[in-house]
């Protein structure tokens, strides 16, 4: 065995094919669904014209509609189980639970955390983590995977609030510094799953330690679960409008993974045809 088959390379096109493809034994760019086959046949359709960082580009566009059109779906059934008083019924007695555990203390330290996923603090570590893994794999896919998943989860948060509109908690139930916006969805939630991740997942793609990679996912996972609960315990966000979030995240961040796979497919099985578009690799 060669050095190279011993340590492959990280970096460029052939890092991706040789180190992402696989994951605890199984293929990424194996399809055993019919739907999974005619998506990664269309994939590779695109990519023999485009090229395929330009198939990624058009897969992630149409998750991103697709996914829109899921919230706008999804909050008009959360409106209906709001009205039926269903779910909805959990969210004063969590907030009055909530409000037990405050002090002076954990006020600060809790806000000082949620501001880490809002609209300043989750741009910056999201940009400080893409850089560091464009440079380190030199290659474009983690700026666009990135940069895609988190436009896609601010577009589905700006739809939720605008279809729904749903008051947040009263402000003497809140902890200053108050917000003002629509309540569903959690922003700070829908974006922690989407970011945490997505990085968690180019992450895990790297390792080759089971342990490891379990433990990457249950720390993005306890990242943005304590950051959605963080909101609730605070009173900036009913319990439903977390959840509802969670879900949300969740979908949109599926769509994003299989995007990705699509993407894999088309640099292992590329179909017959011109190869275009965008370089593969960054300058190293």
């Amino acid at each position: 065995m060669s050095l190279t088959e011993k340590n492959p390379p990280d970096g460029g096109v052939t890092g991706e094919v040789q180190r992402d493809r696989f994951v605890g034994g199984q293929d990424l760019t194996r399809w055993d669904t019919r739907i999974g086959q005619v998506l990664a046949f269309i994939a590779q359709r695109i990519s023999s014209l485009l090229g395929s960082h330009a198939a990624l580009i058009i897969t992630l566009v149409v998750g991103a509609v697709l996914a829109i059109s899921l919230t706008a779906v999804f909050a008009q059934v959360y409106e209906s189980v709001v009205e039926a008083d269903g779910v909805a019924g959990l969210d004063h007695p969590v907030l009055d639970g909530a409000k037990t555990f405050r002090s002076p203390a954990l006020d600060i330290v809790t806000t000082a955390y949620t501001d880490i996923g809002g609209t300043i603090g989750m741009p910056l570590l999201a940009l400080a983590v893409m850089v560091g893994l464009a440079v380190r794999r030199r290659s474009w896919t983690p700026v666009i995977l990135i940069v895609v998943a988190g436009v896609g989860s601010l577009l589905m948060t700006i739809a939720g609030k605008r279809l729904i509109g749903r008051t947040r908690p009263p402000l003497t139930d809140a902890v200053p510094p108050y917000e003002y916006s629509a309540s569903f969805p959690s922003g700070h939630s829908l974006n922690s799953v989407v970011i945490a991740g997505i990085v968690a997942y180019l992450i895990v793609l790297r390792l080759r330690s089971h342990r490891a990679r379990v433990l990457t996912i249950a720390a993005a996972a306890v990242f943005a679960a304590t950051m959605g609960l963080s909101r609730v315990y605070l009173g900036h966000h009913w319990l439903t409008d977390v959840l509802a979030a969670w879900a949300l995240g969740a979908a949109w961040l599926a769509l994003v993974i299989t995007a990705h796979r699509l993407y894999l497919t088309t640099r292992v099985h590329p179909a017959a045809g011109h190869r275009g578009g965008m370089p593969d690799s960054l300058p190293a």
